[in-house]
């Protein structure tokens, strides 16, 4: 597990969890906590409680996404919370809550405003961000009276450039929108691309107007046993994979 230095204070708990210290078993050994997984939902479960306990909190107040790589963003307001939000996205001004992203390659982003005082957590994989899930939150985030001068942010693991092969359609889809998206891509000898995911998510908080970034740069795909990996799990032919959970939270000291 990774914890952010950038969001290292007292008035948050946060982490990354990496696959380990749970208790599923095979391809999802061991802290799977991928609610959509074919993994035995009593072992998810008890994964979560052991996340849950971590910050020390009931497990119905993990609050998990139903995530489809959309650009959709949910407000946690009140204690009514026991179905999981169909979204990508997820702040609160609630210390009563614990929200939590699922990666197993895509970028966990997790982010805290420090004069609001919100929280929240980002699914950014290669079609949110293209469609707009970082710029859709920071929007959020300032209807909600924040500042963006105000908001520290850390991009959790996720799969290196190295490891992301694409297609050309895939490539030609980003020039689409702007040529200078081509920085991003690295052309191999066979002739397809490989995309640079962290850049890209970077690129975007940055040009939103968020200055204070931290990345933890540790490769999804290559750290077998440290992290889930869907391109991997395709590579080597299984039928599943599980998901890493990360997690942030306001301490009981804020309001």
């Amino acid at each position: 597990m990774f914890y952010s230095k950038i969001l290292k204070n007292n008035d948050i708990q946060h982490c990354f969890f990496s696959r380990n210290n749970g208790v599923s078993k095979g391809i999802y050994k061991s802290l799977n906590c991928g609610i959509g997984s074919k993994d035995d939902g009593s072992n998810v479960e008890k994964n979560l409680d052991i996340v849950s306990k971590k910050f020390q909190i009931n497990k119905s107040n993990l609050i998990l996404m139903r995530q489809t790589h959309s650009n959709i963003v949910k407000i946690v307001e009140n204690t009514n919370n026991t179905k999981k939000f169909d979204c990508d996205s997820l702040l609160t001004y609630d210390k009563s809550f614990a929200l939590c992203v699922l990666t197993a390659d895509c970028a966990p982003i997790l982010i805290y405003e420090s004069k609001k005082k919100i929280v929240g957590c980002i699914h950014a994989g290669w079609r949110g961000a293209f469609n707009g899930i970082i710029e859709n939150t920071l929007d959020k985030i300032k209807e909600m009276g924040a500042s963006l001068e105000n908001i520290f942010a850390c991009v959790g693991p996720c799969i290196a450039q190295n490891n992301y092969e694409v297609k050309e359609d895939f490539y030609l889809k980003f020039l689409k929108i702007s040529k200078n998206n081509e920085s991003f891509f690295l052309k191999n000898y066979k002739k397809t691309y490989n995309f640079d995911l962290r850049s890209f998510v970077n690129k975007k908080l940055k040009n939103c107007g968020v200055s204070h970034i931290e990345n933890i740069t540790v490769d999804t795909f290559a750290q077998k046993n440290e992290y889930f990996s869907h391109r991997r799990a395709k590579k080597l032919g299984e039928n599943d994979y599980g998901r890493c959970i990360s997690v942030i939270k306001k301490t009981d000291t804020q309001n």
